[in-house]
């Protein structure tokens, strides 16, 4: 008899945890709103060993955040079901496990399972190695896979208003130190979840910075006929493979066992105080995730596209970005890195909102329609020079 091999459900993985109900960062508050709670806990086993975990129940949603895991946020669950997605790697992965410097600059990968995972910060995009083949710059960066340190929980009863704090530091003797303090904010009895993240320099010289928010979304809000929603100024397809599906980029189909990925790069319009947002939703138009950003710090936007079959991956990703993820020298030359000053801070908001009912799908998906406005949006067929190596 054959066994068919499936992937494990969040709730599995979740039984491997030993929660610590006496720790600071496990609390219940009374508030206007409803109850707020979290509970604090570490996987045991396997290569999720040590990895510590909260869990913030809104009463509307339950976050899953990861600190150890550059404070990602592992998924977000809710009566309508999860959001996120079933990646091969079967995380949560320790980050002492993930070789993040292995030569061909790919380790990163064997880590990567979140719903909302940052890359950077010294560089974000695709592995750079130098003149002698040695590995400069690895995928997507250090900072997911570097653990945050000063865990606390902030709240207010009164507006029902709780935060889950934590930093992360990449830092090099005589290279850099850059520290991102991040702050998720939720709210009683609401399913929105905000991301606070503050980049300071922490040398005495300027510093360089390269930010990407990894948002992933897969079933059941990905499936075939599913269709993103956005207010675009300018895309192009990443590259030739790309540009083959320009007509249908914002269309999903079916999982496909061999698909090969495709990227779009893109300026999204926005309101009169920056911000802007997109929207991946299913096929009826019933449940949705919506990401707004604000566009002054993350001035670019990727679609990552990668329908392939469930055992390898059926997902896709909303990034706003400062950049595109392309090679760190590329960007540099086009002036797309962040210059920092010594002890300046710049500061990075994201709004994730899971939707779970055909109202507030259609009122997110007018809003978008008014920041598009009138003016036809400018889509290029093939890449575009300056955004594409090689274009």
């Amino acid at each position: 008899m054959v066994k068919t091999k499936t992937a494990r459900s969040i709730d599995d993985r979740l039984k491997s945890v030993v929660w610590d109900d006496q720790s600071p960062l496990s609390v219940a508050i009374e508030t206007p709103k409803g109850k707020i709670q979290t509970r604090h806990g570490r996987f045991v086993g396997g290569r999720a060993d040590g990895v510590e975990i909260v869990r913030i129940d809104t009463g509307a949603v339950v976050v899953n955040v990861l600190p150890t895991r550059g404070m990602a946020i592992w998924s977000i669950e809710s009566d309508a079901g999860r959001f996120g997605w079933h990646s091969p790697v079967d995380g949560p992965v320790h980050p002492s496990l993930v070789p993040i410097h292995d030569p061909s600059g790919l380790g990163w990968l064997e880590g990567f399972d979140e719903l909302v995972v940052r890359c950077g910060l010294e560089s974000n995009g695709a592995p750079e190695h130098d003149e002698s083949g040695k590995l400069a710059y690895p995928l997507h960066g250090r900072i997911a896979n570097l653990p945050a340190d000063g865990l606390q929980i902030e709240y207010d009863e009164v507006s029902g208003r709780l935060e889950l704090i934590g930093d992360l530091r990449e830092s090099r003797l005589f290279f850099t130190n850059l520290r991102l303090n991040s702050r998720i904010r939720v709210h009683a009895g609401s399913a929105s979840v905000q991301i606070f993240d503050d980049v300071t320099n922490e040398r005495s010289t300027p510093a360089t910075v390269q930010l990407l928010y990894h948002i992933n979304v897969g079933q059941p809000v990905l499936e075939n006929g599913s269709q993103l929603i956005l207010p675009i100024d300018e895309l192009a397809p990443k590259d030739k493979l790309s540009a083959g599906e320009i007509e249908t980029f914002n269309e999903y189909g079916e999982p496909q066992v061999g698909y090969a990925e495709r990227v779009y790069f893109a300026k999204l319009r926005c309101d009169e105080t920056n911000l802007t947002s997109v929207m991946l939703q299913n096929a009826d138009a019933s449940q949705a995730l919506a990401v707004t950003y604000g566009t002054k710090t993350l001035p670019r936007f990727v679609l990552w596209k990668n329908t392939a079959d469930p055992a390898d991956g059926y997902v896709t990703g909303l990034e706003p970005a400062t950049n595109f993820p392309n090679q760190r020298s590329f960007e540099a030359s086009h002036d797309r890195v962040v210059e920092i000053q010594p002890e300046q801070t710049v500061c990075f908001r994201v709004t994730i909102d899971p939707l779970s009912d055909p109202e507030s799908v259609a009122e997110m998906a007018e809003r978008i329609k008014k920041l598009a406005g009138d003016q036809p949006p400018l889509i290029h067929p093939g890449p575009r020079p300056g955004w594409s190596p090689g274009a």
